[in-house]
């Protein structure tokens, strides 16, 4: 990945990861359109990083708070009904779906879920929800009135991010909007119960980060910077948005945006692998070289396995290629399965020893004297060694 890929990744990840428009969908859309190979799931998890540091900033008031008074609350027992103390483990207790689902659903996450066409549909389905439960739910409750249970089906909404195309703050705050939730309440529930969920997919995806993925390193570190001083200006603006405004703006623009794509890749504009594909080829290439480095068996893009490269060791097998052993008394060619040589005339067996041909089974191993009938083993008995 180049260091300008980098910067606009960076760019849209600050932009959109706050914002209830999905921020994978967008890497993921705005890669197809420039053409790059998919930025792969790992950039995306480990950009998250520098927008979640700017929700620790922006709420580091908060989150101190929680942090303190939920960690005194374990040895304190008159500090347990305060709210903060409550709210960490709501935090935890809402993330847990999320973690769970994550794990078992890492291979889909990482392929199948990356289609442009899946997004684009989330894009436009999951908007439209959004739509919806803005604008008919009855949001009344506050922060205060978050239970457990409530942090549960927080979590479930949030788990539905897992899919590119949903987003993370659109899912939870429909999720939060339904069960009655302001939405700047909702809001903020959102962002603090997304800090465990990243952080832990961030951290777990930074071994991905190397040779075998499309963005390294350096285009990784500077993305994930840029997505954070972006995000901070984004949570910012957003939180002061959603006191006076609705979510239909944002709605609009989703839908807009995944009948867009769906156009765009009906038409055969834009692939919806988008790319993909060729990052898949090239993580098989560069793990078919480590194998074939380490010794292991190497593997196509089909995942077959490849064909060896000849030892320089010689075979104890017979090459197919080589020249057949000639027979000095007749000309003709011995077959190495049995050791005789074969009348090409008659395809009968020719026994030097006799000096005739002769009928050999092949099943027994055994030939058969034309002149008296008796079978008998037609191979030379080795001498033994001095």
């Amino acid at each position: 990945m180049s260091l300008i890929e980098a910067v606009i990744l960076g760019l849209v990840q600050g932009l959109t990861e706050f914002l209830p428009i999905s921020s994978s969908g967008h890497l993921r859309v705005i890669s197809a359109f420039f053409g790059w190979p998919d930025p792969g799931a790992a950039f995306t998890a480990v950009s998250q990083l520098g927008t979640e540091l700017a929700v620790m900033i922006y709420f580091r008031q908060r989150i101190m708070k929680i942090v303190s008074t939920w960690t005194l609350s374990l040895f304190k027992r008159e500090l347990r009904g305060d709210i903060n103390a409550r709210m960490g483990w709501y935090v935890i207790i809402g993330s847990l779906p999320i973690v769970i689902l994550g794990l078992l659903l890492e291979e889909q996450i990482d392929s199948v879920f990356r289609d442009l066409r899946l997004i684009a549909l989330n894009l436009i389905i999951f908007g439209v929800i959004l739509g919806l439960v803005d604008r008919y739910s009855r949001k009344h409750r506050g922060m205060e009135d978050l239970t457990a249970s409530r942090g549960i089906v927080f979590g479930l909404f949030q788990s539905l991010a897992l899919i590119p195309g949903v987003s993370r703050s659109g899912g939870t705050l429909t999720g939060g909007m339904l069960l009655g939730f302001k939405r700047k309440d909702a809001a903020e529930y959102a962002f603090l119960l997304a800090l465990p969920a990243v952080f832990g997919a961030g951290l777990y995806k930074l071994t991905d980060i190397g040779p075998n993925e499309y963005a390294g390193w350096g285009a990784t570190i500077v993305g994930t910077i840029i997505a954070g001083v972006v995000g901070f200006v984004v949570i910012a603006w957003l939180m002061k948005f959603i006191s006076t405004h609705s979510f239909m703006p944002f709605v609009y623009y989703r839908v807009a945006l995944g009948i867009l794509v769906l156009t765009l890749v009906s038409f055969g504009v834009l692939d919806p692998e988008g790319g993909a594909e060729s990052q898949v080829a090239r993580n098989d290439v560069v793990i078919a070289e480590e194998n074939a480095e380490d010794g292991g068996e190497a593997r196509d893009e089909d995942g077959a396995a490849a064909e060896e490269k000849p030892s320089a060791e010689p075979s104890e097998e017979p090459s197919a290629d080589a020249a057949p052993e000639i027979d000095p008394a007749t000309g003709w060619e011995i077959d190495p399965e049995v050791g005789l040589p074969r009348n090409p005339d008659t395809g009968l067996y020719h026994d030097p020893q006799l000096g005739m041909d002769v009928d050999y089974d092949p099943a027994t191993g055994m030939a058969t004297n034309p002149v008296t009938g008796e079978q008998y083993d037609p191979t030379p008995a080795e001498e033994p060694a001095q």
